[in-house]
């Protein structure tokens, strides 16, 4: 999976780019994924996320993730479907959740992007049985390369 980064904070998030590849190699796996396929992600603070929510999807007040995915199932374009979309991962929100956590940072990040990857990928978590598999489906693909501690 091709997967570029766009800082648009101050902080170091590099190299979180090999976290990501290794994550993304496990999603192939576990989903029978072609590795041909694409993602952006955008680290931003939480006065972007903030307004990206508001403007977006109506809801005004900042979030620890946001995944635009370029496919939903209304819409199928063909030439489009290696490109997943684009995850916008709150840094902010990624400190304080990791502290409430109780885990590192590194695994709130990748955790976030896991999670937003499978929005991405046409899961959700609207429904109770939805939510379960959606969950057992991010600790398979995360747990292997940032475990619990």
């Amino acid at each position: 999976m091709e997967i570029t980064i766009i800082n648009r904070t101050n902080a170091a998030v590099e190299s979180f780019l090999t976290l990501f590849g290794k994550i993304a190699e496990n999603a192939e796996k576990q989903l029978g994924l072609e590795a041909d396929r694409e993602i952006s992600v955008t680290f931003v603070r939480s006065r972007t996320i903030h307004a990206l929510n508001r403007d977006y999807r109506g809801i005004d007040r900042p979030t620890d993730v946001i995944s635009f995915a370029v496919q939903d199932e209304d819409t199928i374009v063909e030439e489009e479907m290696k490109d997943l979309g684009d995850l916008f991962i709150n840094i902010d929100y990624a400190k304080r959740q990791a502290k409430e956590y109780g885990h590192s940072y590194e695994r709130e990040i990748c955790f976030l992007f896991t999670h937003g990857l499978l929005h991405c990928l046409g899961y959700d978590h609207m429904n109770e049985e939805d939510e379960q598999e959606m969950f057992a489906l991010q600790d398979r693909i995360l747990d292997p390369v940032m475990p619990r501690k």
